[in-house]
């Protein structure tokens, strides 16, 4: 359940870049950084949650790192980011890393 937990925060940490964004881009700056708190609040609730069993360096970095690839990925299809070359593989060490910091705690 702790990996569940930990997903569903770094999914939530997607949320709050995304809510500082929009509140830039949009009239709605009010209820944009309202979702971008939340999304804080539940991001931190879930990883508090899932270090209850996941070390802290690994709930950290993975937290993070799904943050970090979610937002990359948001930018491209929502922002028109650029998605040259050199980021997307930039990016995809960074899932490596993910994937080896799970399969090292299984």
């Amino acid at each position: 359940m702790a990996w569940i937990f930990l997903l569903v925060a770094g999914l939530a940490e997607i949320g709050w870049p995304l809510g500082l964004k929009l509140s830039q881009t949009t009239d709605h700056k009010i209820a944009w950084i309202s979702f971008a708190v939340v999304s804080m609040s539940f991001s931190g609730l879930f990883l508090w949650l899932a270090q209850k069993s996941i070390p802290m360096g690994t709930a950290y970095a993975v937290w993070t790192g799904i943050g970090a690839v979610g937002a990359f990925i948001v930018g491209i299809l929502l922002f028109k980011d650029p998605a040259t070359t050199i980021r997307i593989l930039s990016v995809t060490l960074i899932v490596i890393g993910l994937v080896g910091l799970k399969l090292s705690h299984s």
